[in-house]
């Protein structure tokens, strides 16, 4: 942006923007965690398997990676204000569109284009936001902006259970309609006018075209692997292909690629960036199991069920502000002990999981906990992650970590939910949804679900503790 742009938009204060981004990013979060808990009521009312209401979830975070190194090229050649804004109106459009979907693959459908609209503000709102505030504000901005992720993810659960409770499920996504559309009109009076781009940049359409098919194809074989039919391993060989040799090869070979794969010549980088994707999976990861376990195996209403999910959040958020503090002078350590807390908890949990109400203090205890490992471990990891990045590819480093925070989410719920079908299906002889089948067999599949969990606790604390090499000084062996 120009100077007197910026200067316009200064003198007019910059907190109505910064106040217009923070709605954005708060309607976001609350959308991603009322979803988790409505799996177990769209499974009952579309009377489908697990393995095919998680791509309900899986969607949006799927379609919003995949668009969104997308929609950040795009916002650097034309502007963001733009993209913002239609992001909000799209946001809001589709999710009227979820309400009044009459099958789960008009569902799936639309939950996809939601994702696609969120990518356009996920592109564009950090920048946006840092721009306006200017950097006497951008720490308190920045601050204000966490704030309201972290109270949209909490509140989250607890509307959806309301909603529940009360209200059919259409209304999960129908409640954000008048949001969007009020953060539509927001954003368009009071976000700056961009700056006119001084030259006409490249992008890579190969590469957008190439990333969203491998990333699908990934997933999907994910989520049917316990079948193990030639459409899934179809779909896991055009993955493997497209993702090891096309996009690789396209991406190191044009001058303006979608992602910078030079950042992954860090070892560092490359742990710490598996490490983001490894802890997203496990946040949602538990996030799905758990809303199965608490609607199905102990018989909660969705109030209840709501309120009990909200300690994992809760804790992490109580956590993570001192981890940060803490992870200053011995970031690894402060890594290290949060892996480990979220490992420990897993044994109680898995012991706890009897559907015997009497158990549900050790449940909650144990979630917590866990909850308080993954806050001691995500903030401390990303900004390590970052800092293994060179300076000048620091917005580059940004932009790959948040696709892989989203990419992220999606494993996790691919993950848990293949393999909490799978372990329905063994203990049945045959596939079944949780809604058919009775409580005790749904919670031994949970205990077992939780078992890959304990196994991304211990990858993501190797991958976080991965060094670069000592530069060599010349003159000098490395014997």
């Amino acid at each position: 942006m120009s100077s007197e742009v910026l200067g316009t938009a200064r003198a007019r204060s910059p907190w109505p923007v910064i106040l217009t981004v923070c709605l954005g990013a708060f309607v976001g979060q609350v959308d991603a965690s009322i979803v988790q808990l409505a799996l177990p009521a769209l499974e009952k009312s579309f009377d489908v398997r697990l393995d095919a209401v998680s791509w309900v979830a899986i969607a949006y975070s799927l379609a919003f990676a995949s668009a969104l190194p997308v929609f950040a090229r795009l916002a650097e050649m034309g502007g963001r204000k733009k993209l913002y804004v239609s992001g909000f109106a799209l946001f809001g459009l589709f999710s009227a569109a979820c309400g009044l979907a009459t099958s789960l693959g008009w569902l799936i459908g639309f939950r996809a284009l939601q994702g696609a609209s969120g990518a356009m503000l996920g592109a564009n709102s950090v920048v946006i936001l840092v721009t306006a505030a200017g950097a006497a504000l951008r720490g308190r901005a920045m601050g204000v902006f966490s704030t309201a992720q972290a109270i949209g993810i909490c509140v989250g659960p607890v509307i959806g259970g309301l909603i529940l409770g009360s209200l059919t499920w259409p209304w999960i996504f129908w409640v954000t309609v008048p949001v969007a559309a009020v953060a539509t009109v927001l954003g368009w009076k009071l976000v700056p006018p961009d700056e006119a781009p001084r030259r006409r940049a490249e992008f890579d359409v190969l590469g957008a075209v190439l990333l969203v098919p491998c990333l699908a194809a990934f997933l999907l074989a994910i989520t049917e692997l316990q079948t193990w039919s030639p459409p899934v391993i179809a779909a896991l060989v055009l993955a493997v292909v497209v993702l090891g040799i096309a996009f690789v090869v396209r991406e190191r070979r044009t001058p303006a690629p979608l992602l910078n794969l030079e950042l992954f010549r860090s070892r560092a980088f490359s742990g710490g960036i598996v490490a983001v994707l490894l802890s997203y999976a496990m946040l949602y990861g538990i996030f799905f199991v758990m809303s199965f376990v608490l609607v199905r195996g102990y018989g909660d209403s969705p109030l209840t069920a709501g309120l009990h999910l909200v300690v994992i959040l809760l804790a992490l958020g109580i956590v993570a502000p001192f981890a940060g503090g803490w992870a200053e002078s011995r970031p690894r350590a402060v890594m290290l002990t949060g892996m480990s807390l979220c490992f420990v908890a897993l044994v109680p949990l898995r012991l706890a999981l009897t559907g015997d109400p009497t158990t549900m203090p050790v449940v909650l205890l144990a979630l917590a906990a866990y909850g308080a490992g993954l806050g001691c471990f995500i903030a401390p990891n990303n900004t390590a992650t970052l800092q293994a990045a060179p300076p000048q590819r620091a917005g580059q480093a940004g932009g790959l970590l948040n696709l892989l925070r989203a990419f992220g989410t999606a494993t996790g719920i691919a993950v848990m939910s293949a393999v909490l079908t799978a372990a329905i299906a063994a203990e049945l002889g045959h596939p079944a949804g949780t809604h058919q089948v009775p409580p005790s067999v749904l919670l031994e599949g949970a205990r077992t679900s939780l078992l890959l969990l304990a196994g991304f606790a211990v990858l993501a604390a190797v991958a976080a503790t991965l060094r670069d090499r000592p530069a060599r000084v010349p003159g000098r062996s490395g014997a």
